[in-house]
């Protein structure tokens, strides 16, 4: 640690002092008159990635460049494909469009960062700013998905339980209340998850045991009582995410029992295989967040494992799962392709 180097200002303040390097992070400290240290904290954390050996660098580093690659490709083809074909102007579509945007930030705010700690030691180096950014990106993109699953669950519920009025109910205004909705809720609860966090002191280390900036594991470094903080994240995130699943789960119970009395077979499987697309990505996003954000005690390596599945796989699959078990996303796809072909002869 090196020698503190004071520079008082003309009060006789002593603004702050360089205390050194932190495993690659600054720490600075603040001092009053008396020369009494009132707090320090970091300007630079270290993401320490995923759990693996060294020598799997490139073989991660390959894997989710694919996994990144192919999220984006899928996500902006369902984007264009719903855009331009006017088959797909209808309330479900409105709403997996938005799905497919907020996938596209969401493992963009991710999935970059976890490439270059791969590629790069110094890889997993971020300024605090860069953290702080992170933390409510991660936080409003993953409220909003939460909510907006919610809100399609509640669209198949209308759709099938009430479809004489479901033109009616679901118009345009509505739709765009509803995801503007989705969007405004997770601003807010991202807003206070971030200040809450980061108002904390964080004096070091600055090694965060996860591949983002996440509030548990950023909590675990601040030099403070955190246990109102954890309450918050309990409310704020777990409350949120159990009961926007039970709300889906409700919903699925009344899908099921109005499907069932549909009398002809075509319209019973028509019906399921669309409910069928959404409970899968559903699940593969809501299971992992209740395991790590309601599950008491924290184990730093099982929580970066399963974070992957809902912040990495969880993006790439949408898109897959709603374009191989869709019959109208796959038709719009031809007439896409069939649209290009023609368009190229002329």
């Amino acid at each position: 640690m090196e020698k503190c180097r004071e520079s008082p200002d003309s009060e006789g303040v002593v603004r702050s002092m360089e205390l050194g390097d932190l495993a690659g992070g600054r720490v600075l400290g603040t001092y009053n008159l008396n020369g009494r240290k009132n707090q320090s904290f970091v300007t630079t954390f270290i993401l320490m990635g995923i759990p693996h050996p060294p020598e799997l660098d490139t073989t991660l580093f390959g894997i989710f460049l694919v996994i990144y690659a192919l999220t984006l490709v899928g996500n902006l083809l369902i984007l264009t494909v719903i855009k331009v074909d006017n088959h797909l102007h209808t309330p479900m579509y409105y709403f997996l469009a938005n799905l497919s945007f907020i996938d596209t930030c969401f493992s963009t705010v991710t999935v970059p960062k976890i490439l270059m700690g791969l590629l790069s030691p110094d890889g997993g180096v971020i300024s605090f700013q860069s953290c702080v950014a992170q933390l409510y990106f991660f936080h409003i993109l993953g409220g909003s998905e939460c909510l907006l699953y919610t809100v399609m669950s509640f669209d198949r519920y209308l759709a099938i339980t009430h479809p004489l009025h479901y033109a009616t109910m679901m118009s345009g205004k509505t739709c765009a209340l509803l995801a503007g909705g989705t969007w405004l809720t997770g601003a807010l609860l991202s807003a206070i998850q971030t200040t809450l966090t980061f108002r904390l002191p964080y004096c070091g280390p600055n090694q965060i045991e996860h591949y983002l900036c996440d509030a548990p594991p950023i909590l675990k470094l601040a030099c403070a009582d955190t246990s109102d903080n954890e309450t918050v994240i309990f409310l704020n995130i777990g409350v949120l995410t159990f009961t926007c699943f039970f709300l889906i789960f409700l919903s699925y119970m009344s899908i099921v029992r109005a499907i069932l009395k549909i009398r002809t077979a075509q319209g019973r499987y028509k019906a399921f295989q669309t409910c069928a697309s959404h409970c899968i990505v559903a699940l593969c996003f809501f299971l992992p967040c209740l395991f790590i954000y309601l599950r008491p005690g924290t184990k730093d390596a099982v929580d970066v494992i399963v974070a992957i599945f809902f912040t990495v796989i969880t993006p790439m699959l949408n898109p897959v799962v709603y374009t191989l078990r869709n019959k109208e996303v796959k038709t719009a796809l031809l007439r896409l392709q069939s649209r290009g072909i023609f368009a190229k002869r002329k």
